[in-house]
């Protein structure tokens, strides 16, 4: 994969951190951020699923697209979802107006949409904002998916829709999608939402990955694509393999948000491991098992992203 958009390559899909009484913590997220621009991470997505954007009301939302612009000079997107269509068009123009590279946002949930719904959906929000804009597909949590000839059809009308965001836990979903819209618009991206699919992506003809690990070992999502790009296959293997062996943070803990935020800060110790998710916090037992797998916060350097020579 030899980098030819800004939209391609290892995004961050960055947390959200509160302060111990709930509020947003900028001076958390600007060391967050910064540490995850100097890992070489090529795009950082803000208010994703793991940025909690569903517990944020309006103008937290607002300030957030507002304060991360001015955190990092790497490309931006914000993911703008919202089943209320002027709350997604506000977020929509302050993300263009500060300067964000494009916006993200889910087909219209709750209800599962049809073909037909998601279609027009797309075409009208997509035609009223003013930017570039990639679609998020995550059917486990809006009851509906946008298929290849769906993602096709509107990538042929409207230039300005990037790439998708596809969160869906098989490949032939995602590989579907990158032979029918590359096949008509070379310059559209295509990108996983699972971490162990990144390099699988990647030989399928894709674009990258939007995966939460990239808050914990942005590094090693890096090295992975300058050994693809180098042709080392053995030693994509072994990043495979090392990114497999991580992933199994997904079964810590009561949800995937807290865990990594847990982990975060007790690597890293900028930011609490507060989410707004209820009965969360991981237990003593808990943090041991992440502590096993990523290592203590003195060996974590050294110890967490063996190099591959």
């Amino acid at each position: 994969m030899n980098k030819k958009s800004i939209f391609s390559g290892a995004w961050c899909p960055s947390v959200t951190p509160f302060t111990t009484n709930g509020k947003l913590d900028f001076r958390a997220l600007e060391k967050h951020l910064c540490r995850i621009t100097d890992a070489g991470t090529d795009v950082i997505l803000i208010m994703g699923s793991i940025g909690e954007f569903t517990s944020l009301n309006q103008n937290e939302k607002l300030q957030l697209i507002h304060e991360a612009r001015n955190m990092t000079d790497i490309p931006l997107v914000a993911n703008v979802s919202s089943t209320c269509i002027d709350d997604l068009k506000q977020l929509a123009d302050r993300a263009y107006t500060v300067g964000y590279d494009a916006v993200m946002f889910l087909p219209h949930y709750y209800f599962g949409q049809t073909y037909n719904q998601m279609f027009e959906y797309y075409l009208q929000i997509g035609s009223a904002i003013e930017g570039k804009w990639l679609a998020y597909n995550f059917p486990a949590r809006t009851g509906c998916s946008l298929d290849a000839k769906l993602v096709a059809a509107l990538a042929a009308e409207m230039p300005n829709f990037v790439g998708i965001k596809d969160t869906v836990d098989t490949l032939s979903h995602t590989r579907a999608i990158i032979r029918e819209v590359k096949a008509i618009r070379p310059d559209f991206q295509v990108l996983s939402g699972f971490d162990e699919y990144f390099i699988p992506n990647l030989l399928s003809g894709g674009s990258g990955v939007i995966s939460g690990l990239n808050n914990i070992v942005p590094e090693l999502f890096v090295q992975a694509i300058d050994t693809f790009n180098d042709g080392h296959l053995e030693k994509v293997a072994e990043i495979q393999q090392l990114i497999g062996k991580y992933s199994s943070i997904y079964t810590i803990g009561e949800d995937f948000v807290t865990t990594i935020k847990t982990v975060v800060s007790r690597k890293f110790g900028y930011m609490t491991p507060a989410s707004r998710s209820y009965g969360a916090s991981l237990s003593r037992q808990a943090c041991m098992e992440t502590d096993a797998l990523f290592g203590t916060q003195y060996e974590f350097n050294n110890a967490i992203i063996p190099t591959v020579v």
